[in-house]
């Protein structure tokens, strides 16, 4: 991996790379030089991407609608990227969710599905399918959005909070599995982010306290860089003074 300012030659995938945070990473990457590819839902968000990418004068990025929880689809995703690209050098895993404001006992069997498959079955389902290629060249780096809520006192949020620190445990495992390779994994930890999902959530919150995702992005192009070869198994606390 090459310079924190330059990523050039590389190839990024970005899951969930039109979202609030997932969006800022992937024009971060495509400013430092990587061929970025993002996963994404909707067609009109991965449209304002490589819209906002092309206007600032930055490569567009490439996505895949691709439902992130479904292994055959991921690891044909990934088959495609390899092929086209010859390489796979970085994943960041940006996909998740949020559900709260109940008790544990007056939440639906639904919610815990959909928490745990958006904030850990995800990562397992990407980490799972990437690796093979980053072992076989020796060379990767893998970045997961948890969660401040990952260490519990989260009442009203308990599945969230349980699914985001089990999302910490796999990849902190994950991170013990490859030390025989030159693979970094790392988690970054967020609280509450400056996001329109977020401001519509708490309008009348004070939004400059809030860290901005732009900032939070080049923490994790940081990660991704020769620079951070020494940090590897870390849970990187991205939330300021909040």
């Amino acid at each position: 991996m090459s310079s924190q300012n330059s990523f050039e030659g590389q190839v990024a995938l970005v899951a969930g790379g039109t979202g609030g945070l997932g969006r800022d990473v992937s024009l971060a990457f495509a400013g430092a030089g990587a061929s970025v590819v993002v996963t994404y839902q909707v067609r009109e968000e991965f449209d304002a991407l490589v819209a906002e990418a092309t206007g600032a004068g930055k490569p567009a990025p490439s996505g895949v609608p691709v439902d992130v929880t479904n292994p055959d689809a991921v690891a044909a995703m990934v088959r495609q990227i390899v092929s086209t690209h010859g390489r796979l050098d970085i994943l960041v895993n940006s996909v998740g969710g949020y559900a709260g404001g109940k008790n544990v006992w007056e939440e639906q069997m639904g919610t815990y599905q959909r928490m745990m498959s958006l904030n850990l079955l995800s990562g397992f389902v990407l980490a799972r399918a990437v690796l093979p290629e980053m072992i076989r060249r020796n060379r990767g780096a893998i970045v997961n959005i948890a969660s401040r809520a990952a260490y519990g006192h989260s009442a009203g949020a308990a599945l969230y909070s349980a699914s985001k620190a089990g999302a910490l445990a796999l990849f902190d495992s994950l991170a013990d599995e490859v030390k025989p390779y030159a693979i970094n994994v790392n988690s970054v930890v967020p609280s509450i982010m400056d996001t329109p999902a977020n401001r519509r959530a708490m309008p009348s919150a004070d939004f400059s306290t809030w860290p901005k995702t732009a900032d939070i992005a080049q923490i994790i192009l940081f990660l991704c860089s020769d620079e951070a070869r020494l940090i590897h198994g870390a849970a990187v606390p991205v939330y300021g003074k909040t």
